[in-house]
């Protein structure tokens, strides 16, 4: 029989990591606590169960009812030691879940008006990411996310914005929130502005919608990752095109079912997407609110879906491929997914 290696130990890059959804249970209540918010009252019992609060964003309302979750959370960070704790923890649990490397993602604006604007509380996060990089040698980079919710216009600002501090760790540039509402070539020029100073284009797509929003991310975005892009599943001439150009898609199976998009996780598509061949990085979302990090997303694709050691270790190989990472990092990630193999 063989053996079940720890997939904790198992090497690889995060590459879909929400800023405040990346924070400690534990953390929150203290925050909160410290600055007297109260909490919604299925946040607080999903944080003292460590049951997941029951969402289902399929429908308008219940995305709303997400974001109002996740909105009580964020107002909980409101001093740069608060940041620093929150990247320095999530440094720390990625470390834990056997991550070399990570790329947390974050809209900047909606953190300016306790840190004393947009450049400054951008400033505040790359500092934090520093910091937590010297302390716990975790490489760690920035994907600035722009809002589906709000102007192309502050979204060109942001892509701007990233540009100009792409020399302090800046990767990539993203689009999130609810994809049915703005379209993608709506936000083409701000993507334009982030591939013209050299970042990689990673918008959400094909997670509350269909096909067609994947499809749109590749035309209107020229993405070279898509944030979930789980529903191209349903338009095999859509996975072979994935294929064919090697388009990650980062796939967060327990986001998916927690928020409603699959009823259950064997309904998740890993395994038709790993066998279209399209390149996958498997990633926790917003653990805060679904409940499991990094190494319980390939758990899930361990158990639900029959993937032995050899294609876990193929989903950690893709993951760190489809990073920004440093040559040498990505070299020194690759012989250690090899060594779990050999053991």
């Amino acid at each position: 029989m063989e053996r079940v290696r720890d997939v904790s130990e198992l090497p690889k890059a995060h590459l879909h990591l929400h800023f405040t959804g990346s924070m400690r249970s534990t953390t929150l209540l203290e925050l909160a606590d410290k600055y007297g918010v109260r909490l919604p009252e299925a946040l607080t019992e999903a944080l003292t169960s460590g049951e997941p609060p029951k969402l289902r964003a399929t429908d308008e309302r219940g995305w709303f009812r997400f974001q109002r979750l996740y909105d009580a959370a964020r107002s909980c960070l409101r001093e740069p030691e608060d940041i620093q704790r929150l990247v320095r923890e999530a440094a720390e649990e990625d470390l834990k879940d056997g991550s070399g490397w990570l790329e947390i993602q974050v809209d900047p604006t909606s953190y300016a008006p306790r840190l004393g604007g947009l450049i400054p509380a951008l400033e505040v996060i790359l500092d934090a990411v520093d910091s937590a990089v010297r302390d716990t040698g975790l490489g760690m980079r920035v994907l600035v996310a722009a809002n589906r919710m709000k102007h192309p216009l502050d979204a060109r600002t942001l892509a701007r914005l990233a540009v100009r501090y792409a020399d302090r760790g800046i990767v990539g540039f993203g689009l999130s929130n609810d994809e049915r509402r703005g379209m993608a070539r709506d936000f083409d020029r701000a993507f334009a502005i982030a591939r013209e100073g050299g970042l990689l284009s990673a918008p959400h797509g094909g997670e509350l919608t269909g096909p067609a929003s994947v499809r749109d991310c590749l035309d209107d975005l020229h993405a070279s990752r898509i944030g979930h892009g789980v529903r191209a599943a349903e338009d095999p001439r859509l996975l072979k095109h994935l294929a064919d150009r090697g388009v990650t898609c980062e796939v967060c199976p327990a986001s998916n079912v927690a928020l409603g998009v699959y009823e259950k996780h064997t309904d998740v598509p890993l395994r038709t997407l790993f066998e279209a061949g399209v390149p996958m990085a498997l990633g926790a979302d917003d653990p805060l609110l679904f409940g499991s990090r990094l190494a319980a997303q390939y758990e899930i694709a361990r158990r639900h879906h029959a993937f032995t050691d050899q294609e876990l270790a193929e989903l950690a190989r893709q993951s760190v491929r489809a990073s920004a990472a440093p040559e040498d990092v990505r070299a020194k990630l690759l012989a250690g997914v090899d060594d779990w193999l050999t053991g």
